[in-house]
């Protein structure tokens, strides 16, 4: 496997990146038109933590987290780093000592499809982690990979500079370009559910808020009351 360093690759504008950060991961997914999700294999080590960043990527070989530490140098203060390796893997490639440089510059949090380690101290230290796998397995530093180039994790591909938005959901990423487009979708369809939110806590059914009665009627569901119903021989 030959490595590439990609350095200065283009980010999303900052501004666009700190407004989708208000936003819930389900919230921007379903406004994209469900769309970006990196699936429900991401989970937090930690609870209760959102963060937005742009990417930095890094393709690492399993078991070895050399390009890792390549990646640490290509990271500056608002990104979020994505790690995936050319196989799965669940060796814990990733640790507190990680954390420790990368929140000297200013890293948002960790996205890795593979194992991470140390989970307590990073929970301590602040540092948020979303991983498929958490595991105290070593790694070595033998392999070349590459560092800012696409990777795909959970069927998702991912950009050097996309924007990466995690909280306790999962993880959703939005293509650089169109990252102004998919805030002003979040903010109608937060706009939308608050609507609907004042509507349902004044008693009103999803039924017919969303005219679902029509839909019921057209897939053939009825309505029965019990005692017909049970005459009818159907289990009590």
């Amino acid at each position: 496997m030959s490595g590439l360093i990609v350095t200065n690759p283009p980010r999303a504008r900052a501004e666009d990146v700190e407004a989708l950060g208000d936003y819930g991961v389900a919230t921007i997914h379903e406004g994209m038109g469900r769309i970006g999700s990196l699936g429900p294999g991401f989970r937090p080590v930690q609870q209760d933590v959102r963060i937005a960043g742009t990417a930095v990527t890094a393709l690492c070989w399993p078991g070895d987290n050399l390009m890792i530490h390549a990646a640490v140098e290509q990271c500056r203060e608002g990104d979020v780093l994505v790690v995936t390796t050319t196989s799965p893997s669940t060796d814990g490639m990733f640790g507190d000592l990680f954390a420790t440089a990368l929140q000297y510059r200013g890293v948002r949090g960790l996205i890795i499809d593979a194992g991470v380690r140390d989970t307590a101290d990073l929970r301590a230290m602040g540092f948020p982690v979303w991983s498929t796998a958490v595991c105290a397995q070593g790694t070595v530093k033998a392999t070349a990979g590459s560092v800012n180039v696409p990777v795909v994790l959970g069927g998702q591909v991912v950009r050097p500079g996309d924007v990466i938005v995690a909280d306790d959901d999962g993880v959703v990423c939005v293509p650089r370009e169109q990252a102004g487009t998919a805030l002003k979708a979040a903010e109608a369809r937060t706009a939308k559910e608050d609507a609907s939110r004042a509507a349902f806590a004044e008693g009103q059914l999803g039924l017919d808020r969303y005219g679902l009665r029509e839909t019921l009627a057209r897939l053939g569901v009825s309505y029965q009351d019990y005692e017909e119903y049970a005459r009818n021989g159907s289990p009590s």
